[in-house]
């Protein structure tokens, strides 16, 4: 096979990922069943069946970690590190970066709010998802600059690098930005904006919660300090996450919890107290009994990706994103959702508005009537997007919205998300939905119950 051969069928697209849940049958309302269409991968991504089996073949061995001298206990916990090992060659790391294992990327990041130096000044962009957005804020003795939400990647740097060249005083500063966004799927300019805060001394946190199920991840190319992300969104169930990178920050910083697993020594004082010696490994921030089957399904998910490669998978999605936006294109009533315009790089994620329809009846109506399961609302990004649809006029549509805030227009919209384990014929199906709904409107009447859209109990 020639050189340009062998590139090219590195780039094969590949077939879709087994993943749990791709036979479900569910009831739709006008009759009869549907196979499920999971296109809510942004929200909990299905677990891959590789990582379900490899998880099922350790369960008989399950055993408590760092905790026992038995088989079981010495098994598990080689199991649990063999998985930190994994995750940080996944994610590119350097050699003394180290990898926390935590309950997701909310709680990384709450991790690594706590763990700033006093006085840290943050940095982070409006359009964060509130996981990104809102942890700096519980420390009072941080301060929290917020900048505007930009209209090209560009203009993201443009306006950090002014940011940072202003701050006053100078000392310890932290950039927080995500990969893709979980609104408009839309690439950061993450090397760039690394770039940028190093150039000023500061320091750079990825969320990659949706980047890392669609590419790979890589610490020392992007020059990121840390990356944070979930396993539920990287096709590995049991509520894990991780944040890796530079060890410095975490090992002077008070332990996350404290308790056992964190400590190294603890005695009584003369005076009654107790002294304490922490850990400076990960384990410092780890205390408890850590959660192993979920460190081990992430550690199985990396390999599976891995070694199903992602220029395929990436090919693949591509060609998904390209069929979905063309598809929504050919709708006038819909607009899609986007900050930097729509030949800006994505993963599979987008939102969009349908003209004379209230998203959470439309995301009803797709799922009551066509088994197509999407999400609708502000996506935990009110700020976003509220900024993508502050000019939107209010159209209620017949199923009514959700509360808004007193004072406020009720905002909404409608997100699909897909990735390694969608077939073509969901995305295919959700395309045809939006398009009968949108020139037929909806089969089923529908009504408002604890602010949400649901089927009517007849047809009406």
């Amino acid at each position: 096979m020639s050189v340009s051969a062998a590139a090219a069928a590195d780039r094969a697209v590949c077939a879709p990922l087994p993943v749990l849940g791709r036979d479900v049958l569910v009831p739709l309302v006008t009759g009869g069943e549907a196979v499920y269409a999971a296109l809510d991968y942004a929200a909990s991504a299905p677990a891959l069946q590789r990582v379900w089996d490899d998880v099922a073949a350790y369960a008989p061995y399950y055993g408590s970690v760092h905790r026992g001298a038995g088989y079981l206990s010495q098994l598990s916990t080689d199991l649990f590190e063999n998985a930190r090992r994994t995750v940080a060659d996944f994610l590119g790391c350097r050699p003394d970066d180290q990898v926390v294992f935590t309950r997701s990327t909310t709680d990384s990041l709450n991790l690594l709010a706590a763990a700033l130096p006093q006085g840290t000044r943050v940095f982070v962009f409006e359009t964060e998802h509130h996981a990104s957005l809102l942890p700096w804020e519980r420390r009072a003795d941080l301060a929290v600059t917020y900048l505007n939400a930009p209209r090209t990647p560009q203009q993201a740097v443009d306006s950090l690098e002014k940011a940072l060249a202003t701050r006053e005083p100078y000392g310890p500063a932290l950039v927080c930005v995500t990969g893709a966004s979980n609104v408009t799927g839309e690439l950061w300019p993450v090397r760039e904006l690394a770039a940028a805060a190093h150039a000023h001394g500061a320091r750079i946190v990825l969320d990659a919660a949706q980047l890392a199920p669609h590419h790979p991840v890589d610490l020392a190319e992007l020059d990121a300090d840390w990356v944070a992300f979930s396993g539920h969104k990287l096709y590995a169930p049991f509520g894990a996450g991780v944040l890796a990178g530079r060890a410095d920050w975490l090992q002077e910083a008070e332990p996350y919890l404290a308790g056992g697993g964190a400590s190294r020594k603890v005695a009584r004082r003369t005076d009654g107290g107790v002294d304490v010696e922490w850990h400076t490994t990960a384990a410092r921030h780890e205390a408890g009994s850590p959660n192993v089957i979920g460190a081990y399904s992430i550690a199985a998910a990396c390999r599976a990706l891995t070694e199903a490669g992602f220029d395929g998978l990436v090919a693949r999605e591509q060609e998904l994103i390209a069929k979905v936006r063309a598809g929504l294109a050919e709708v006038p009533a819909v607009r899609v959702l986007s900050l930097f315009g729509d030949d800006a790089p994505r993963v599979g994620v987008l939102s969009f508005v349908v003209e004379g329809w209230n998203s959470s009846h439309f995301a009803a109506a797709l799922s009551a009537e066509y088994g197509i399961g999407v999400r609708d609302g502000l996506f935990c990004a009110h700020p976003l997007v509220r900024t993508l649809l502050g000019s939107e006029p209010q159209e209620p549509g017949e199923c009514g919205a959700p509360e808004a805030a007193p004072g406020e227009r009720s905002l909404n919209a409608i997100r699909v998300s897909f990735g390694a384990g969608t077939p073509d014929e969901h995305v295919e199906r959700f395309v045809r939905a939006v398009k009968e709904l949108v020139a037929d409107g909806a089969r089923w009447n529908y009504q408002v119950e604890d602010g949400r859209c649901v089927p009517a109990r007849s047809a009406g």
